[in-house]
């Protein structure tokens, strides 16, 4: 078993390791202000938990840092020196008590094993059940996919945070901790570093915080101080500490497929720029040339094919090449291959054959036609081979005939592409096929068709159409669904709803970033209670976050959050300044942070003097009616109707905000319900209601008239149509 702790003598990577969340450098994607790792750590409500990323990114610090804050009993153990023996042991016989004794106490344990991809199926399967009782709390740290290297089902049992490669900023901000910090850094000393030696160090770290650091203890424990006393790191010194760049590959693990994927994804997409980069990332990294020219060669049958029949001829001839001259100069013979099939026209119609393989796999055996069969052995008896006719013996060499089993004439596998060489090859297979069916058809009688099936009524289609008798919830769905999509939002995201009083995006948005936060924000305490209760049901850390504010004033409640994405459903619909609001609004975006919102337009609404047949009334009541109508949708003052999606893009870019807006029209079947006929002729509380609005300029008679053509549509499903304005704004 291993200690996490530091001392005085440990190298200036273990003396600088942060010690709390505010000396962490870096993660801001899962650690920044509000998100749920944060909260969790300061809540002390962590739940078994495994950190994936690259060396040097912070791994073993957060655990470092968890040891420091939790008041539960903190086991350390590493995976490269300990095994299932050392498990038990710190599991069951932790110092002062064992860990069932512990729980049995009501104090947690958490059990954090560094780099647990190096235990084998059987020390994981070791661990789970006492992760799976509640015994101890897992915190697992790795290099490698999770997914692939650790067992299923503590995976299935622990959140997953991806730690990225630290930024230039924060490795410069590293730099300047470790020259100042005169405990355990170099602040005691005068060290003077030039910024281009900085440069060079922050680059070839390469996002590696622990190589930046020894980098940094090398150039200064072995530069001696001049007359002055300064310890002059200049560029020279910087580089010879840290000469080479430090790269993450392993032969066997997720960053060699990665790679080895984009470069296969370039030359498929002609990129000969980005592969010409991923081949050389890999033969930077060490990877075996062999490798990389067996995957081009089935790249060249796979992607390029009978686009250029060349293209596997080249590739192999370079391989060859690479096998007579090898290294450095095999690199040549290496790069060219990748230039000519990056360059190549491309082609997948080979994998017609898996069509093919497929049609053998799950199509009856079928016979091979008499024709073809070998006649060398079965013709006098059987006749086997009759009727073939020999290709070479025909103009151009060929002739129509079947060569397919009977159940598969007409089954078409090859499709040739139009590039490259195949294009002429297209021509001529889709010429030949044409003769080929027309031979078939001509060759076969033909019979009356025989009806095999017959329909019943579809009843239970029936009643499916007697419920859809309103299609207002999957509208809403629709709407929620295009602003998620547009938003495409991570897992670690910070998230805020604008208007989440009706719960249609908070939850969604819940699901989708369970790592991250969502804040929730409502218009009166009781909107509040509502969604709290909702949410009830939740784990206390995935709950959403409920912010009872006014719009105008929602950065107050939310002084330092930042959010990654902000969405609203119908948030602004009503607010008469829509440019301050949004100018509100835009303070609480992070800096590549998205606003998206979908609006009902109220003013595309449907018009219900559209409802009702105009032969209904005299034409002069009729036009009067209409014009009644379109004065609500007109009014200047009215903040619901005096907009459209041109002002609502123009309040966005008021509001310094690059801006899209797109107005899509709707259409939905709407149930006229004797409750909704009500309302709109009902006097109005709040707001005017339609009848009010028609007697400012039509007779009481004529609005009761209107009333009663409308009743007459009582429970009968009408086109509804609308339309929605869909924002979509960053800084």
């Amino acid at each position: 078993m291993v200690s996490i702790d530091s001392h005085a003598a440990s190298p200036l990577a273990a003396r600088m390791r942060p010690r709390t969340l505010d000396e962490f450098v870096g993660q801001d994607a899962i650690l920044g202000q509000g998100r749920l790792l944060r909260r969790a750590i300061q809540a002390d409500q962590l739940s078994s938990i495994i950190f994936y990323g690259p060396p040097g990114t912070g791994k073993t610090t957060l655990a470092q840092i968890i040891a420091n804050t939790t008041r539960a009993h903190f086991i350390a153990i590493n995976a490269v020196l300990d095994g299932v023996k050392e498990i038990r042991a710190a599991v069951a016989s932790p110092p002062g008590a064992t860990a069932q004794t512990k729980q049995q106490s009501k104090q947690k344990t958490i059990l954090f094993v560094d780099e647990v991809h190096r235990f084998n199926k059987a020390q994981q399967d070791a661990l789970l059940p006492w992760v799976e009782n509640g015994t101890v709390i897992l915190i697992g740290a790795t290099t490698e996919n999770p997914y692939f290297e650790v067992n299923k089902a503590l995976v299935s049992r622990s959140r997953l945070f991806q730690l990225k490669p630290l930024t230039e900023t924060d490795l410069r901000s590293i730099v300047q901790q470790a020259l100042t910090d005169g405990d355990r850094g170099y602040g005691k000393l005068n060290v003077q570093i030039d910024l281009d030696a900085i440069d060079h160090l922050v680059n070839v770290a390469n996002g590696d915080a622990r190589a930046l650091l020894n980098a940094l203890e090398l150039a200064v424990e072995t530069t001696p101080p001049n007359d002055a006393g300064e310890i002059h790191i200049s560029l020279s010194v910087a580089e010879e500490s840290i000469q080479q760049r430090a790269v993450l590959y392993d032969k066997e693990g997720d960053v060699h497929f990665d790679t080895i994927s984009a470069f296969i994804k370039s030359v498929r997409g002609s990129d000969a720029d980005a592969a010409l980069y991923w081949l050389a990332r890999m033969v930077y990294a060490g990877e075996d040339p062999r490798f990389l020219f067996r995957r081009m060669l089935i790249l060249a049958s796979e992607d390029v094919g009978l686009a250029d029949p060349q293209a596997v001829v080249v590739v192999n001839a370079c391989a060859m090449a690479f096998d007579r001259v090898g290294l450095p100069e095999g690199r040549y013979p290496l790069a060219q291959a990748a230039l000519y099939l990056a360059t190549a026209p491309k082609s997948n119609s080979v994998m017609g054959f898996f069509d093919a393989l497929a049609a053998v796999e799950q199509e009856r055996e079928a016979e091979v036609p008499n024709p073809l069969r070998d006649a060398k052995r079965d013709r006098e008896g059987f006749g086997h081979g009759a009727g073939y006719l020999y290709p070479h013996a025909y103009r151009d060499h060929w002739v129509a005939q079947q060569y397919l089993p009977n159940a598969l004439q007409g089954q078409v596998f090859y499709q040739p592409s139009s590039q490259g060489d195949e294009l002429q090859i297209q021509t001529q297979v889709a010429r030949q096929r044409e003769a080929q069916l027309a031979a078939m058809v001509a060759g076969s009688a033909i019979a009356p068709p025989e009806i095999l099936t017959n329909s019943p009524v579809n009843r239970s289609q029936d009643r499916w159409l007697e419920r859809t008798i309103s299609q207002t919830a999957t509208q809403l769905a629709t709407v929620r669904d295009r602003l998620f999509a547009a938003a495409a939002p991570q897992r670690h995201h910070l998230l805020l709803d604008l208007n989440a009083s009706s719960g249609l995006l908070v939850w969604e948005a819940v699901r989708q970033v369970p790592e991250g936060g969502v804040y929730a924000r409502v218009r009166t305490p009781v909107e509040a209670e509502a969604l709290q209760e909702q949410a009830i049901a939740l784990a206390e850390l995935s709950r959403p976050i409920v912010v009872t504010s006014s719009l105008i004033e929602l950065s107050t409640p939310l002084p330092e959050l930042r959010f990654d994405r902000i969405l609203g459903h119908n948030a602004l619909i009503a607010e008469p300044n829509k440019a301050e609001i949004l100018r509100s609004i835009a303070t609480l975006l992070a800096a590549d942070g998205v606003l998206l919102l979908g609006e009902t337009v109220p003013r595309h609404t449907q018009r219900l003097y559209q409802l009702v047949e105009s032969d209904r009334f005299p034409a002069d009541f009729y036009q009067r009616w209409i014009a009644a109508e379109e004065t609500i949708y007109q009014n200047a003052a009215d903040p619901m109707t005096n907009w459209d999606a041109v002002d609502l893009q123009a309040a966005a870019e008021q509001a310094g905000l690059r801006a899209t807006v797109q107005l899509e029209p709707t259409q939905t079947q709407m149930l006229l319900t004797p409750a909704l006929l009500d309302r709109w002729f009902r006097p109005g509380k709040d707001r005017p209601s339609y009848g009010d609005r028609l007697a400012q300029h039509l007779k009481p008679s004529e609005v009761a008239a209107i009333e009663q053509a409308l009743t007459r549509l009582a429970s009968q499903q009408v086109h509804w149509r609308g339309a929605i304005a869909y924002l979509r704004a960053e800084l």
